[in-house]
């Protein structure tokens, strides 16, 4: 293993052969990194997530460590909390934030100043580009595009009224789904497979299997051209 200067490495952590790590890196107490992986200077992996004093969210406890899987290059200044899978081959760019509870699969590339709130599921080989946000509770399948400045959002009440407490509901974004960029994503809205939104559209309801939507509120504008779908991808 490579080492930085100031690296701090808790208690219990694994590593899989050939790790680098740069300067001022914590990775805390049981992570588990595998091999061939590259930590990038001030990277802090296995975080465990602290709430604010005002927040409606549920109390966590401590959490299960994060586990990296091989191949794996985290850029600098990522932080990778507690209780987060991170599949082989994933690239994840500097600035990012991968919160607890979240999956990523396979050779996903989660891009510079990318958030992934607590409880995501993210699949294989997607891409999700600069400064996208991607809200808590949502499900991303595989080879999903995702543009960057795309917002997503997951609480209709906008933070009003008692009623909102249960009521938070992510985003769907079916196998091969893509979204341009600026778009905003309403709470509980699913883009079924290969769906497709133009930029900077507003989805206040579903988008069906293969159309393509645009503007605010996003209306289908056509079908997605057969050379463009994923099945037909080499």
């Amino acid at each position: 293993m490579q080492q930085g200067q100031n690296v701090i490495i808790g208690e219990n952590v694994t590593f899989g052969e050939n790790v680098v790590i740069g300067h001022n890196v914590v990775i805390y107490d049981g992570t588990i990194i595998g091999s061939n992986c590259i930590i990038q200077d001030n990277v802090v992996i296995g975080k465990q997530p602290t709430r604010a004093k005002a927040s409606i969210l549920p109390e966590t406890k401590q959490l299960p460590p994060a586990v990296i899987g091989d191949g794996v290059t985290v850029g600098t200044s990522a932080v990778i909390y507690a209780n987060a899978e991170i599949a082989d081959e994933v690239f994840v760019a500097d600035l990012a934030t991968i919160r607890e509870r979240v999956t990523v699969g396979e050779r996903t590339i989660v891009g510079r100043g990318v958030a992934i709130e607590n409880d995501c599921k993210v699949g294989k080989r997607c891409k999700l580009e600069t400064n996208s946000y991607i809200t808590a509770y949502s499900e991303l399948g595989d080879y999903v595009f995702i543009a960057p400045y795309v917002v997503t959002t997951n609480d209709n009440y906008m933070a009003r009224s008692k009623e909102r407490y249960d009521k938070f509901k992510g985003v769907t974004i079916k196998d091969g789904g893509r979204i341009g960029a600026n778009s905003t994503i309403l709470p509980g809205k699913v883009i079924h497979e290969d769906g497709t939104v133009a930029a900077a559209s507003v989805v206040t309801k579903d988008v069906q299997k293969e159309e393509i939507v645009v503007g605010s509120p996003a209306k289908k504008l056509r079908n997605v051209p057969e050379n463009q779908l994923l099945r037909n991808q080499e």
